[in-house]
């Protein structure tokens, strides 16, 4: 009888766990309703923006452009985008994995490589190690960013890091995050932020060919557009991540789920199974004692 208090302490568990985590699938099925369309309405605006942007650019000499500077420094800015929480299958792990990739592969040697984490997973990983930034004028607890995510939060942000980079700072900066692809499929990506991508710009003139007039002129209007163009791209990076985010954990619960289904039901079995040979063997044990009785 005690095995079979065992099982059936096992079998009120993985009961209570399978309810947690159908609560937490749900959950994360709304907030990705709300996330997906977030992502899928800024996208046109983006896209648009950065072809607009391409064009007006294909015309100016980069060197104008404080973004565009063309250099080989080492010193190398990888902003981590992760989440604040955990359940979500690999979401962090393959974000943290991509980045540490980066930093002992395409930047091994001479580079100088600092992290900047948004998302306590990312900021865990990297706070005991040599590539935190420490002592800089780029903002902290960046955690925070993902209790009230707007355009309106994030432009500072952004802002201070285009800054660093405009003061030679850092020489390139790229955002580490996991980009939307559908609730099962998330694409984890290293995305140039700094300085601006010349060849988009190279390919763009050959390809787009629409006529714009310019008022005031055309110089003012692309540094007006590069700094909200950069915003926006930091912005739907943001976006992009926490889409992607509710889209993991959402599938890592429904296959928990699925799991503790699966393992209620065996022990639902092994436990029918012990409580039948509980019964048979005091039935023997009844039908044994008579025997004895009548003998």
């Amino acid at each position: 009888m005690a095995n079979l208090k065992e099982v059936r302490n096992r079998i009120t568990s993985v009961g209570s766990t399978m309810q947690i985590t159908s609560a937490m699938k749900m959950v994360s099925a709304a907030k990705l309703k709300r996330a997906q369309d977030a992502v899928t309405q800024m996208r046109p605006y983006a896209n648009k923006l950065t072809s607009i942007l391409q064009n007006l650019s294909a015309s100016l000499d980069t060197s104008e452009n404080k973004f565009a500077r063309s250099t080989e420094g080492d010193n190398v800015l990888l902003i981590v985008i992760s989440s604040n929480r955990g359940l979500a299958g690999g979401f962090n792990a393959n974000v943290i994995k991509k980045a540490w990739s980066l930093i002992k592969n395409d930047y091994k040697g001479s580079s100088k490589v600092s992290v900047l984490c948004i998302g306590k997973k990312a900021d865990d990983a990297f706070k005991r190690t040599d590539h935190r930034i420490h002592g800089t004028d780029l903002p902290h607890h960046l955690n925070e960013l993902f209790d009230k995510l707007s355009f309106d939060n994030v432009a500072p942000v952004a802002e201070k890091i285009m800054q660093a980079f405009a003061n030679n700072q850092f020489d390139k900066v790229y955002l580490v995050y996991n980009q939307f692809k559908n609730a099962a499929v998330q694409l984890t990506v290293a995305e140039r932020f700094l300085p601006i991508d010349t060849s988009a710009t190279t390919a763009a003139k050959g390809s787009n060919n629409a006529d714009y007039i310019f008022e005031p002129n055309k110089e003012y209007i692309v540094n007006e557009l590069i700094p909200k163009s950069l915003k926006i791209q930091f912005y739907k990076a943001l976006l992009d991540s926490v889409a992607s985010e509710h889209g993991a954990r959402m599938t890592a619960m429904h296959k928990a789920t699925d799991n503790a289904k699966e393992m209620l039901r065996a022990l639902k079995i092994s436990y029918n199974k012990a409580r039948q040979a509980a019964i048979t063997n005091e039935i023997l044990e009844i039908v044994g004692g008579a025997e004895a009785l009548k003998g």
